[in-house]
């Protein structure tokens, strides 16, 4: 075998290498990547049913709900433009309250209803996760853009 064989081989070979491990990769990054839906996103059906996600908002005020054996939870989650049911199973961070800031990361049941395996909270007064706080400021544009529109209708 000449030596230009040699190399092309090896050149081959490594490449062949390469893509393989890129396929393991990825096929490992698929099931353990979770992506970040807004309950807008969530009720305009975007949110993927079989898939773990993670859905983030505010825990709206008067929507906790505490079931008899004391580790099951039910609040609705919001964006202040849709609502979703969440039911949590387990033990609630401290800064877990009405009115703040939370990401749930779960699926999405058949009854609408999502089921979170894991519930984090803000750590402090000022702290909000981007992907929560660009989604409220979308929301809140949108609220904005349709009481103008409302407003400006009801002029004319």
């Amino acid at each position: 075998m000449k030596a230009r064989h040699k190399r092309l081989t090896f050149v081959g070979l490594a490449i062949l290498g390469v893509g393989a491990a890129s396929a393991l990769a990825l096929t490992a990054l698929k099931g353990n990547i979770s992506y970040f839906f807004s309950p807008s996103q969530v009720a305009a059906n975007e949110a993927p049913p079989d898939h773990v996600f993670r859905l983030g908002g505010l825990v709206t005020e008067g929507s906790m709900q505490r079931q008899e054996d004391g580790l099951t939870i039910h609040f609705d989650v919001t964006d202040n433009a849709e609502t979703v049911k969440v039911a949590y199973t387990g033990i609630l961070p401290d800064l877990f309250s009405e009115g703040s800031g939370v990401v749930a990361k779960g699926r999405l049941g058949p009854n609408g209803i999502f089921y979170a395996d894991e519930v984090l909270a803000k750590h402090d007064e000022e702290y909000m996760p981007p992907e929560v706080a660009s989604t409220l400021k979308t929301a809140h544009a949108e609220g904005v853009a349709n009481a103008a529109t409302s407003s400006a209708e009801a002029s004319n």
